[in-house]
């Protein structure tokens, strides 16, 4: 969910563009971080490329992530055990995909994909705009069996669809959408029926996810104030673009009410998740970066009052993408660290230890 949260492409070309031109060693010689007292045996799942956007089946047993591999120009969806092994693409290969998700029990899934547009990968953005995010309006959401078959457009509506995610009681799908001509937030019943919009602030919402008791919403948003952002953020929409630098978490009951901001740190923070309890967030940020173009990103850690934020890693690259087993006992991310080449991307697996 590049997410994506949903736009996982244009995270990575911020990363890119944030962190790559730090040299940082392709190889260190272990895994853990010193300070990094939250993890422990972490596990390298995937080796080279652009990997991330893992996330559990509701029996824990399995990932099912994003990657640019084999022969494709462009993220495809696979599945994987959670020990990195029986590694199986489960998209068709047309188009771009990303945003891939488990419906609970595990017997099909979802992701969204620019395949109806075309089988081939869209443009990336134009960066001579500055730093932008490509919200292609190819985008819209499928769903298929876990093994990729019976392949079924669930979206439908011009504009982008896409970042979507599943309660945990498999009641309710929540995503973002340009359907009304801005990017919010929508609530569907996981056949695609009773669409509802949640969110309503000018601006971009999105990368939401559901509490474990399927009874609220986290989610990153980006509601700049000054008139003359809120029209360049207009003007850039209409080419189908946004300009991601800085991005608050907030919460919201799963009805759309009770919103609050979680998050009010000025910089780019993104990718939320509840910890086991409900009681706090994980998510990334370059809020603990040192260097003045913040290149740094690190997972950290909130109450939903918005007190106690805690540093959880402490790579000196990116560290982002979060989410934990059902049973609390494990967190699985992506990661730069250990990388091969840098710029490499990959899935990462450990031990949470409160």
């Amino acid at each position: 969910m590049l997410y994506s949260k949903g736009m996982k492409y244009s995270v990575l070309l911020f990363v890119f563009l944030l962190v790559f031109s730090v040299n940082f060693p392709a190889q260190t010689k272990s895994l853990q971080v010193d300070g990094e007292k939250h993890l422990a045996n972490i596990k390298q799942l995937t080796f080279g490329g652009e990997n991330a956007e893992a996330y559990f089946s509701s029996d824990g047993k399995r990932l099912i992530f994003q990657s640019k591999r084999d022969e494709h120009k462009c993220d495809q969806i696979y599945t994987m055990n959670i020990d990195g092994s029986n590694v199986k693409q489960v998209s068709d290969g047309e188009g771009r995909t990303t945003c891939s998700y488990f419906f609970k029990g595990g017997k099909k899934i979802l992701y969204a994909s620019t395949r109806a547009g075309s089988k081939d990968c869209p443009p990336n953005p134009d960066f001579s705009k500055g730093y932008v995010w490509a919200v292609y309006p190819d985008y819209d959401i499928y769903t298929a069996n876990a093994d990729g078959s019976n392949l079924k457009k669930l979206t439908n509506t011009p504009g982008y669809d896409a970042e979507a995610t599943i309660s945990p009681n498999g009641k309710k799908i929540i995503f973002t959408s340009e359907r009304d001509g801005d990017l919010e937030l929508y609530s569907m019943d996981t056949n695609g029926k009773n669409v509802k919009r949640l969110t309503h602030e000018p601006g971009y919402d999105g990368g939401a996810f559901f509490s474990p008791d399927s009874k609220m919403i986290v989610y990153r948003g980006s509601h700049p104030t000054d008139p003359k952002l809120i029209e360049r953020d207009k003007q850039y929409l209409k080419e189908h673009l946004i300009v991601p630098m800085v991005f608050e978490i907030w919460v919201m009951n799963a009805d759309g009410t009770n919103k609050r901001k979680v998050t009010d740190l000025g910089v780019a923070s993104f990718a939320p998740y509840f910890t086991p309890d409900g009681k706090r967030i994980i998510f990334c940020t370059n809020y603990f970066a040192t260097d003045p173009k913040k290149r740094n990103f690190d997972l950290a850690v909130i109450n939903i009052d918005g007190t106690g934020l805690e540093r959880v890693t402490f790579n000196d690259s990116f560290d982002g993408f979060p989410m934990f087993s059902p049973d609390g006992k494990k967190l699985v991310f992506g990661s730069n660290r250990n990388a091969a080449t840098p710029g490499d991307t990959n899935v990462f697996i450990a031990d949470w230890v409160e």
